[in-house]
């Protein structure tokens, strides 16, 4: 009996041998086009570096991939027009403040994501990053006006007017379409630090957290911002960690006090017990017991505890 093989005419051989490299090769473009949409390649070193560190350098960090989400994907009521675009952690009150920046406002949260009171922003044209700073003190940046506008917040206050309060100019961005995007308040080092969306910058502003600023901005020199964009980002009370958060590669990434890379996390479904996609990550805080929070556009609420 001949075999199956022998009766396949050479011709034929050779056009199926010939096929194999253009399928391989289109494998390999399909499995490129996969990794650049999943954007796995901003994560690959980082996930090689993390297997390097030691207990001691892991229980000194935030340690990222030890968390896992408890509150995943809570629906903000009422906001899925309104973008939320950033978030920060009130240690007074043990409260989260939140800016939308369609049409802005801020709004206060508990820490299970429910909303306590709704403030409506006059005179602000796309708030995108808060910070919560000394006192009643509050950093609100403005990314389509290039500034940075200290507020103050009470018990009592129902509505916020930029008129009312000092705003300070944050000059041109590298991408005037893609500005100052994110804030932050650093208390051990007494400083504000924010930055641009796209190309990922960042710069810092010398304040006591109470008083009107004086200095200028300062750039902070780093080539470990291995990000496609800069959503939002928060600083740990206890570590004095930076956490930056990139929705465009799907990532929270942790540096340390030097600016170097630590830990990360992925921020895709089937990952830390997420169980879809954040669909567009635009803020993340931390409380002093180093529980993570994080706000999506629309109107997205998520709570990250570690194991």
């Amino acid at each position: 009996m001949t075999s199956s093989s022998a009766s396949v005419p050479p011709s034929r051989k050779r056009r199926l041998f010939l096929r194999w490299p253009f399928l391989l090769g289109v494998v390999a473009m399909i499995g490129y086009a996969v990794v650049f949409a999943m954007h796995w390649d901003d994560r690959g070193l980082l996930w090689v570096k993390e297997r390097f560190e030691t207990t001691g350098e892991r229980s000194e960090s935030i340690w990222l991939p030890d968390y896992t989400v408890d509150i995943d994907a809570k629906v903000l009521p009422g906001m899925n027009d309104d973008e939320a675009s950033d978030l920060a952690y009130n240690p007074r009150s043990k409260t989260l403040f939140a800016v939308m920046g369609k049409n802005p406002f801020l709004v206060e949260l508990t820490l299970d994501g429910d909303v306590l009171r709704k403030m409506p922003l006059h005179g602000w044209s796309n708030p995108e990053g808060v910070a919560v700073l000394e006192g009643d003190h509050l950093a609100i940046v403005d990314e389509r006006n290039h500034e940075l506008t200290l507020v103050t917040v009470g018990p009592e206050t129902r509505e916020l007017k930029r008129e009312d309060f000092r705003s300070y100019d944050l000059g041109e961005s590298a991408n005037q379409n893609k500005g100052f995007e994110a804030v932050a308040w650093d208390p051990l080092r007494q400083r504000l630090l924010f930055g641009e969306e796209r190309p990922p910058r960042l710069f810092t502003w010398a304040a006591d957290g109470r008083s009107p600023l004086t200095s200028t901005k300062q750039p902070v020199p780093s080539d470990e911002l291995d990000l496609r964009n800069l959503s939002g980002m928060s600083i740990d009370p206890r570590t004095g960690h930076t956490l930056l958060l990139s929705a465009d590669s799907n990532m929270l990434l942790e540096l340390d006090e030097t600016g170097g890379q630590v830990s990360f996390m992925t921020l895709l479904g089937g990952f830390n017990g997420l169980k879809d996609r954040i669909p567009r990550a635009e803020g993340v805080a931390m409380d002093e017991h180093g529980t993570l929070y994080m706000v999506s556009e629309p109107d997205l609420f998520y709570r990250f505890k570690k194991k």
